[in-house]
């Protein structure tokens, strides 16, 4: 018998992605009915009921924005009238206004919304944005004095300032006025401004509650505007920096987000700002089917482009136009960016534009760096005490602090746990970025650390701090007390939201178009997430920098279905097993003049099947079944450390196979077997009658 394990001699894939797959619960009925009196297919429906709508009403208002019947912005934020009396006086006195801006996308986008429309307006307006190397996030005192001593009257916070204290204290103390335009969390003391517009104060109930940075300053110079009666030629500008600016940030995709967000997708790739354009054609997607790369909108091929150039998807922003201005905030100087979506000169823009697209090229250098470095370091020293420490804090030296936070997102990819990194500014000081899973609140967290750090700020999902490098210990304990009293083992995998299931024949243009119902998706309206059971991955190589391009297959009613699929940034995972569950979204992928629909892979796990079968072979674990009208005889046997399938056919043959081995070996001992790959139809189709009657058996 073989008595060898297969893996002495086979080449197992790499590991699977551990992940937490959740099923939302199928109401058919319901979505047939919600379908009919809608006008929708039955599919988008359940997507809908999937995302929280319960009524006709409600699908409505979701799948037609423009509906809403918004209140006043006057009415929702309690501070707007003040602050547009603040900036009429200034414009009305040529007093010097100066907008404190951040460094990320949100920030620069807002910044540069507030300095066009408030120049069009009159305005004598100038900003500065904090130095992310020198000084880190938000407003500080030695902007606040050279504001001052440049003879500003009335300073002007976007993406920043609601924890900003002291330096405002300061600014008031000098005689200057101070309006905070922010969103991120209410801390427990707010600062001594004249005016604060924040979506985190007003009703919950309120449409503008989800809006970003950009979406307040959008708000107040969109109100100021029509107070001055001054709203021709702005609004437009203005709702493309908004619609930039709020996918870049991540902001929900909901209420006037979506309202707003879906007018300024159809508007961008005709809008009249010469940043804009050099934007669209550095990013690659402003032609229709010219040549567009395998690699689709969201890969890093540069001469990727659009199918239709009447309007944007939120991925050509979130992938491919928004990493270009966010990688000048995190290693280059934030001026590049304001200077490219203020300015009116196409040449200019074109050049600035092309700054941005070198800086993203060594921003992605450097992220694929300092993310090997991390889980060299993370595999030796914590990887072995995540299941109880429930978040992982990694600083190390000499790593750029402005693309941290990426490598933090990516390292919760792998670990499933909230991420804290940081590195040191210089001996005794440390920055870091934090980024986390939905059952972890990243401010509330730095708040239950409040004492051992310096300055942090954030929300839910991600924040910022700094620390005294010997608090570092104390930090680490303290947050790992903070996991322990809000996260279960259970909650240490990522988690994947599955929508519904899907057979491959039923992928096609007509499905994909019926999906165009829910965009623009994004942040609290997700891309839709389907799944396949037990499929089988026929082809699969490695395809740029670590990305699994692969065939897979189905067979429904006796017809084989054959469907191309991408998985990105998995080369880990490489080679993927013959026969796997795949959950993912559908994507679109134009290649030389042809349309095809393609799956993007963000989930694989063994099938349920033989997940069980391996885990806790069935007893008795041994049967007969007839396959091709031959008979065979099939077992689980412990061989190694794993269970281990074996078939024999009556000659004394045997075909034996270890779980997400895509090698078995075939021959009547281990001295003459030969290895087999059993990801083809002849072997592929036995072993899965074989598990059917060790099913049938169990």
């Amino acid at each position: 018998m073989l008595d060898r394990p297969v893996s002495e001699l086979s080449k197992p894939h790499g590991r699977l992605p551990d992940q937490r797959w959740q099923f939302y619960p199928q109401k058919p009925d319901f979505a047939q009915k919600l379908a009919g009196l809608t006008n929708i297919s039955p599919i988008v429906s359940q997507l809908l009921i999937n995302r929280g709508m319960e009524t006709p009403e409600q699908v409505q208002a979701f799948l037609n924005p423009e509906s809403l019947v918004l209140p006043s912005p006057l009415e929702d934020f309690p501070d707007l009238a003040i602050s547009l009396e603040l900036l009429q006086n200034a414009i009305a006195s040529q007093t010097k206004i100066a907008i404190c801006g951040d460094y990320d996308a949100d920030g620069m986008t807002s910044t540069a919304l507030l300095l066009r429309s408030l120049r069009t307006l009159g305005a004598q307006v100038d900003y500065a944005i904090p130095s992310r190397m020198h000084e880190g996030y938000g407003i500080n005192k030695r902007i606040v004095e050279e504001f001052h001593s440049e003879g500003v009257g009335l300073i002007l916070t976007v993406d920043n300032g609601i924890s900003a204290f002291e330096p405002v204290a300061r600014a008031r103390e000098l005689g200057v006025a101070v309006i905070i335009t922010d969103h991120h969390d209410i801390p427990q003391k707010l600062p001594p401004a004249n005016a604060i517009l924040n979506p985190k104060l007003i009703a919950e109930s309120s449409p503008y509650r989800g809006v970003a940075g950009v979406g307040v300053a959008y708000i107040l110079a969109v109100s100021l505007a029509q107070q001055l009666g001054e709203t021709k030629g702005l609004i437009q500008p203005m709702l493309a920096l908004f619609t930039l600016g709020t996918i870049a940030d991540l902001a929900p995709l909901t209420g006037v987000n979506r309202r707003w967000v879906k007018r300024g997708l159809q508007h961008l790739p005709k809008s009249n700002l010469a940043g804009v354009q050099a934007l669209i054609q550095v990013g690659g997607v402003q032609a229709r089917g010219e040549g567009a790369g395998e690699q689709g909108s969201r890969g890093e091929n540069p001469k990727s482009k659009i199918q239709n150039p009447k309007s944007l998807k939120p991925e050509d922003i979130g992938f491919r136009l928004g990493p270009r201005i966010n990688a000048i905030g995190r290693i280059g100087n934030p001026q590049t960016v304001i200077e490219l979506l203020t300015t009116d000169d196409m040449g200019v823009a074109l050049e600035l534009a092309m700054q941005c697209e070198q800086v993203n090229a060594s921003r992605q250098e450097m992220c694929q760096q300092i993310e090997q470095e991390a889980i060299a370091y993370v595999e030796t020293e914590f990887v072995a005490s995540l299941q109880q420490d429930r978040v992982l804090i990694v600083v190390q030296p000499n790593w750029h602090h402005g693309v941290i936070g990426i490598v933090a997102s990516r390292l919760v990819e792998r670990y499933g746990v909230p991420v804290f990194i940081g590195t040191y500014e210089d001996e005794g000081h440390i920055r870091g970025s934090a980024r986390s899973i939905p059952e972890f609140h990243v401010f509330e967290a730095l708040e239950y650390c409040h004492d051992l750090l310096g300055k942090f700020g954030g929300h839910k999902a991600a924040g910022g701090f700094s620390l005294p490098a010997e608090n570092l210990q104390m930090v680490r304990s303290r947050l790992i007390e903070f996991a322990n009293q809000c996260l279960e083992p259970q909650h240490l995998k990522p988690l994947l939201k599955i929508d519904a299931e899907v057979n491959l024949n039923h992928i096609n243009q007509q499905l994909y178009q019926q999906l165009n119902a829910l965009h623009p998706c994004g942040m609290d309206n997700p891309d839709p997430v389907f799944w396949t059971p037990n499929v089988q991955v026929v082809e699969q190589k490695i395809v740029g920098k670590g990305h699994i391009k692969l065939t897979i297959a189905q067979t429904v009613d006796n017809q084989e279905y054959k469907i191309k699929a991408i998985a990105w940034r998995w080369g880990d995972y490489f080679r993927l097993p013959p026969r796997v569950d795949v959950a993912y979204k559908l994507r679109e992928n134009y290649f030389n003049g042809n349309t095809t629909i393609e799956l993007e892979l963000i989930g694989v796990r063994l099938p349920i099947q033989l997940q069980q079968f391996f885990t806790s072979p069935p007893t008795p674990s041994i049967t007969t079944f007839e396959y091709n009208q031959r008979q065979y005889t099939c077992g689980f046997y412990k061989n190694g450390i794993e269970a281990e399938l074996r078939i024999k056919n009556t000659e004394g043959k045997v075909l034996a196979m270890q779980p997400g081995h895509i090698i078995g070996l075939l021959g009547t001992n281990r001295q003459n077997a030969k290895e087999v790959d059993i990801s083809q139809p002849q072997y592929d189709s036995i072993i899965q009658a074989a598990l059917q009657a060790l099913s049938v058996r169990s």
